[in-house]
C-alpha cells in the first residue's frame, strides 16, 4: 500500500471536497496509508479550530481515526532537516516522510511543491497525485 503524508492545505481543503477529498477518501477506503507526526496533527488540528470546526463531528470522527491507528503509521521522532527554506514550518512533512518510508507528500504549498522530489519522495499536487495513483491500478 502506498504510503503518503498529506499537507495541511490538502487536508483542510478534503472538508469542501475536489481532489482533496478524493485523496481523503482513498485514505478511509484503506487505499492508502496516511504518514502522520505530532507536529502535523497538531497544525491539522489548530487550523481546524481556527476555522471554527472544534465542535464538528467530522473533526471528531477524524481525530477517533488518527487514535485508533485507521490506515496510519504515526511516528514520534523524526529527523531534523532543512529543505524548505521559503517555508521552514513545512520542513515537518518532509520530516515525516522519510521518517515512514512515505514516497509520496500530497501539497498545494508552492514552497513545497518546488522542491519536487527529496530522496525519492515526490511532492506533488493533488491531481498529480491522483492521475499517478490511477495509472499504478491498472
Amino acid at each position: 500500500m502506498i504510503r503518503v503524508v498529506i499537507d495541511t492545505n490538502i487536508f483542510i481543503s478534503s472538508f469542501f471536497g475536489g481532489n482533496p477529498r478524493k485523496i481523503i477518501d482513498l485514505w478511509k477506503s484503506g487505499q492508502i496509508i496516511l504518514c502522520l507526526s505530532h507536529p502535523i496533527i497538531d497544525e491539522y488540528v489548530d487550523v481546524l479550530r481556527r476555522m471554527g470546526l472544534q465542535n464538528e463531528r467530522e473533526l471528531e470522527e477524524l481525530l477517533s481515526l488518527f487514535a485508533q491507528g485507521f490506515h496510519v503509521l504515526f511516528t514520534n521522532k523524526t529527523p531534523n532537516l532543512n529543505i524548505v527554506e521559503k517555508d521552514p514550518d513545512d520542513d515537518k512533512f518532509i520530516e515525516c516522510a522519510v521518517s515512514l518510508n512515505s514516497k509520496f507528500i500530497i501539497s498545494g504549498d508552492k514552497a513545497l511543491q518546488e522542491i519536487k522530489d527529496y530522496m525519492g519522495i515526490k511532492i506533488q499536487g493533488p491531481k498529480q497525485f491522483l492521475d499517478d495513483f490511477a495509472k499504478k491500478k491498472r
